[in-house]
């Protein structure tokens, strides 16, 4: 699959996603920081998350609601991460979790959609989402394969496109736990869509064999260091190990090579001791 054709902005076979979700704690300069810092790892793409707490967190659990609200960002300031994003060279998008963030995303011409796998099963909201006729990106943690095909005819218009994520929604996953088997399933059942991984374990060793197994988008959570203190740290990779997933991720590209099978430039000199029957 050419990423190019399937509408992201970039030319690499595989699609480095650095998920800054809320790890900015609510601040909008380490919201910055953390751009600049994923902007140096060589991924394509950065991703925050944007929403009204009062209808996103669960009712009934303050705890949940006080750390969602410490790090709400005001809608405008989103607008301001676009730009520092469009000034890096490195895309911007968000993902939304409600009516309000939605509409604001679109209306900045956010260029892609993030649905988190919580919203898999919430047809109306992935209804409204449709309607924005933009590439979409769907995590499908938790979710069977039924509930998926429901989403996927949902979101997939005549024209847009629509990407699946593998994820295991636990936080972090173990390694043992990935169950990367399933990006096979979603290949032979989803062809029309672009096929990747959001992972939550803590190295960066699971998305390089997802990758290998033809992932098309990796997505991982994305802190500036090591002593950074963010609401995701458990689940986050540090600049260091950003750069060196994406380095090992562009080395596996060139040795898969094409989807072909031909005389290669470097068997062109062997050809001579080919012994076809007379």
């Amino acid at each position: 699959m050419n990423l190019k054709e399937h509408t992201f902005n970039s030319e690499n076979k595989t699609y480095v996603i650095a998920e800054i979700g809320i790890n900015h704690g609510g601040n909008i300069e380490v919201a910055k920081n953390l751009i600049e810092s994923a902007s140096k790892t060589g991924c394509d793409a950065v991703k925050f998350q944007t929403y009204l707490t009062e209808n996103r967190a669960p009712k009934g659990n303050q705890e949940i609601f006080d750390i969602l609200k410490k790090c709400e960002l005001p809608f405008d300031d989103f607008l301001k991460l676009k730009k520092t994003s469009d000034n890096l060279g490195i895309e911007f998008f968000s993902t939304p979790f409600d009516t309000e963030s939605l509409d604001y995303l679109d209306s900045i011409d956010v260029n892609v959609f993030k649905i988190a796998s919580f919203d898999v099963v919430n047809l109306e909201f992935l209804r409204q989402i449709a309607k924005k006729d933009k590439p979409t990106i769907m995590s499908v943690g938790m979710a069977n394969l039924e509930e998926i095909k429901i989403a996927h005819d949902l979101l997939k218009g005549e024209d847009s496109k629509l990407s699946l994520l593998h994820c295991i929604s636990a936080y972090p996953t173990q390694e043992s736990e990935a169950n990367l088997s399933a990006i096979k399933i979603l290949q032979k059942e989803f062809t029309d869509c672009a096929i990747g991984q959001s992972d939550h374990t803590n190295d960066i060793k699971v998305p390089l064999y997802a990758v290998a197994m033809g992932a098309k988008i990796i997505e991982k959570h994305y802190k500036i260091d090591s002593n950074m203190d963010c609401v995701d740290s458990p689940v986050s990779i540090t600049q260091d190990q950003m750069t060196k997933m994406v380095n090992e991720i562009r080395t596996l590209e060139e040795i898969m090579g094409e989807e072909e099978i031909k005389i290669s430039k470097a068997q062109e000199s062997a050809t001579i001791f080919r012994r076809p029957v007379e």
